[in-house]
């Protein structure tokens, strides 16, 4: 393994890379990072090369210094690519959860670049957006009374009310903005427009990101193929690491 840095849209980027031969690059999730990908690296860098970043805000990356979209996101790559002398020409990629937004939009709009998109647990498909939208206006206002000496337990008490989840909470300074415009980006009425081989990966234990939304993005994209592994959840990298990379391996 071999770590290496490079600067991608005035960011300190973290990077690992993994064997020989054609490239193969994965996204990982929210939150998480290149650490957490290594077994699976490992098993598949006997035959190819296996290159993952520590995204933006992520591992040993640096923090973006405003908020970031999944647009921003998808151009940081399109850089982090033609930065990276391996990917300079046409590569596979992997996205996991988060990681596989990302890897979608950026097929979209790159599809060039890609010789074949394997998504993984991919969070393409956001439901109830229109929540969202105001729980992000919500944050804005809750913010004026961050003077307030009950401000932070005020603050957890709306959120888990309202998205009923903590990632938000564990989100820290620019993130926290970040992952609120993130979770408003529903691809879910954009997956048809994917023209790449694609190979979907799912766990049928998959509470995060249900096994109906591997159905419904299956149905989406013309001619992909989706694998299901029994009894696997959303942590297939870290719980199922041998099982996802033969996976892989067979469809690649």
């Amino acid at each position: 393994m071999i770590e290496k840095e490079v600067i991608v849209k005035n960011l300190k980027v973290n990077y690992k890379m993994f064997g020989l031969g054609k490239p193969l690059l994965i996204l990982h999730g929210w939150p998480s990072s290149s650490d957490r990908w290594q077994k699976v690296a490992e098993i598949l860098a006997s035959k190819y090369l296996i290159i993952i970043p520590d995204l933006p805000g992520f591992g040993k990356s640096e923090i973006p210094k405003t908020a970031w979209s999944l647009n921003d996101y998808v151009e940081w790559l399109l850089e982090f690519s033609e930065k990276v002398p391996e990917l300079n020409k046409i590569f596979y990629l992997l996205g996991h959860s988060f990681g596989g937004a990302l890897a979608s939009k950026f097929a979209i709009k790159y599809n060039q670049r890609i010789e074949k998109l394997f998504l993984v647990s991919a969070a393409c498909v956001r439901t109830n957006t229109g929540i969202k939208k105001v729980f992000y206006r919500i944050s804005k206002i809750i913010k004026i009374f961050s003077f307030l000496p009950f401000y932070t337990q005020f603050r957890k008490v709306i959120y888990k009310f309202i998205i009923k989840r903590s990632d938000y909470l564990n989100q820290e300074g620019v993130m926290k903005e970040t992952y609120l415009k993130v979770i408003l980006d529903d691809l879910s009425y954009k997956m048809g427009f994917i023209r790449v081989p694609t190979v979907i990966i799912w766990g049928n234990k998959d509470i995060l990101t249900p096994i109906d939304q591997a159905n419904l993005i299956h149905s989406k994209i013309p001619h992909s193929k989706l694998v299901i592994i029994p009894e696997a959840d959303h942590s297939l990298n870290i719980k199922m690491s041998e099982v996802l990379a033969k996976k892989v391996l067979d469809n690649i």
